[in-house]
């Protein structure tokens, strides 16, 4: 997410008008969910409401996995309504009689596990369900929700704006980070229990309707037409979006052939073609720096909303507004959006606590391209610039951010400033080894602060926690990580992109 905290009141005014020792390196890709970086909250017994989050502990529910969610979603822009069935697959986790899914959207009209009708009640934001029989651990059994209506926006603990399901100037658009999306479907809504998606949407023509993965087909029917999508690789609730407007598709071929689809709103998609007119190029670079993009396709979404500086790396499709296509925005929103289908949604925190893994990996994104683009000096100005003085306490530990100020920029420019600690101190060599580690341990699940610390001294072979507990944990900042001057000369390790014809992406 880019998001500015002096614009968050603006923010808001433009939404509701719209309205651990080390681990082992492993090449197998993790199970769906549930990592190593999640065991804690799936400790049993746990009750079955609430997932223990250490900032937000009634997100999520305890024992089960939801494996995949299949999302059969008709949407009529004109009234903001949808009529929807959500299908999921689940594994029992523990003996379960009953479970709960979050959910804040319109009115359910049935309830199915296995096709037998099952006992619910909705209390707040959880839709409480016996099941008809119990389930003992590693029992499988698909759960069906049919529900219509129109999403309301969802408040959140954690940021000042509506999330969920809202209105753009013609048609709709999803943000959820981080608790948005069980206003528009009924989900195990937390980080930890990532899961693969279906997503089938039927609009009016000439709507467009887009997602995320890839594109596998549509049908036409009288007046509307069927948009299937396909998302293979495990993502997390937060990033999973619907966007329905009058689009321009644009597509090109990205390194070694990896699809990129634009969607822009037809008002500002010439200038939104050239705003992200360099997106192949920084899936290019970006991939030698973290490894290889961990999906299928990439593209972003222009929406026919003002957003301010504001936007959301929906996985494999990332979303900006329509003012972001002016003014230059898009060279420095457009990186950290895409640099976070690496870092927070490949690699998805453990918890809301350890969100500086996703902002300050992707704000030191931003600055890589801009040393990429215009030379290790330029970094050095934007890390400065970001730097508030020594002892200062004016950004707060990343590491610990409030509950209610979740995306505070000591996330993000904290967060980076860690990260440039760390290459200073281990040697460019040593520090993309430990990002590119770092995306492969953790693809697809889940890592904490601590999976993170521990990687970073078995891959640099350094004892760096006490380095990075004071950046991460200390209230007052550590002092500015200077450098050799010879370092302004030009980083030690800089590879060429990597080229790989044929490659099949994940």
């Amino acid at each position: 997410m880019r998001i500015k905290a002096c614009l968050v009141a603006l923010l808001t005014m433009v939404f509701l008008v719209a309205c651990s020792g080390p681990p082992r390196l492993a090449s197998a890709v993790p199970a769906t969910g549930d990592a190593a970086g999640c065991a804690e909250a799936l400790s049993p017994p746990l009750p079955l409401d609430g997932r223990g989050d250490p900032l937000y502990p009634s997100l999520g529910n305890a024992g089960y996995d939801a494996q995949h969610y299949t999302l059969d979603l008709a949407a009529d822009p004109a009234r903001n309504t949808i009529s929807a069935t959500a299908a999921i697959r689940i594994r029992v986790l523990q003996e379960l009689t009953a479970f709960a899914l979050d959910y804040q959207g319109p009115e359910v009209h049935s309830l199915t596990v296995d096709g037998a009708p099952a006992g619910y009640e909705r209390d707040g934001a959880k839709l409480r369900i016996a099941l008809p029989e119990p389930l003992a651990a590693g029992q499988v059994f698909t759960a069906t929700v049919a529900y219509a209506g129109a999403p309301q926006p969802v408040p959140s603990p954690a940021i000042p704006l509506p999330l969920g399901w809202l209105r753009s100037a013609n048609g709709s658009y999803v943000a959820s980070e981080p608790s948005g999306a069980q206003g528009w479907y009924p989900v195990n809504d937390h980080p930890c229990d990532k899961a693969t998606y279906t997503l089938r949407i039927t609009v009016p023509k000439p709507y467009v309707a887009c997602a995320n993965g890839r594109l596998e087909g549509t049908s036409d029917d009288a007046g509307t037409v069927t948009y299937l999508w396909e998302m293979r690789r495990p993502m997390a609730s937060y990033l999973a979006a619907v966007n329905v407007g009058d689009f321009v598709l644009h597509t090109e071929e990205g390194p070694a052939g990896l699809p990129i689809r634009s969607y822009y709103a037809r008002p500002v998609a010439t200038a939104a073609t050239r705003a992200f007119a360099h997106t192949a190029e920084a899936i290019a670079f970006f991939n030698s720096r973290f490894g290889l993009y961990p999906f299928a396709a990439y593209g972003v979404v222009v929406a026919d909303v003002g957003l301010g500086a504001w936007a959301m790396e929906n996985q494999t499709l990332s979303l900006f507004g329509r003012d972001v296509v002016g003014g230059g925005q898009a060279a420095s929103f457009g990186p950290h959006e895409l640099a976070h289908q690496w870092f927070g949604d490949a690699v998805t925190p453990a918890s809301w606590r350890d969100i500086w893994l996703n902002e300050g990996f992707a704000t030191y994104g931003e600055a890589l391209w801009l040393e990429h683009t215009q030379g290790p000096a330029a970094l050095e100005a934007r890390m400065r610039a970001i730097y508030p003085g020594p002892g200062s306490r004016a950004l707060f530990p990343p590491a610990s951010p409030p509950a209610n100020d979740l995306f505070d920029r000591a996330v993000y420019d904290r967060g980076a400033l860690t990260l440039h600690a760390l290459r200073r101190r281990v040697g460019d060599d040593a520090f993309f080894r430990i990002l590119t580690a770092y995306a492969a341990r953790y693809r697809y699940a889940n890592a904490g602060t601590d999976d993170f610390i521990a990687l970073a001294n078995e891959v640099s072979v350094q004892e760096l926690r006490p380095l990075l507990r004071a950046w991460l944990y200390d209230e007052a900042i550590p002092p500015y990580p200077e450098a050799p001057a010879q370092w302004l000369l030009g980083p030690q390790f800089l590879p060429e992109p990597l080229r790989l014809p044929g490659y099949p992406w994940p």
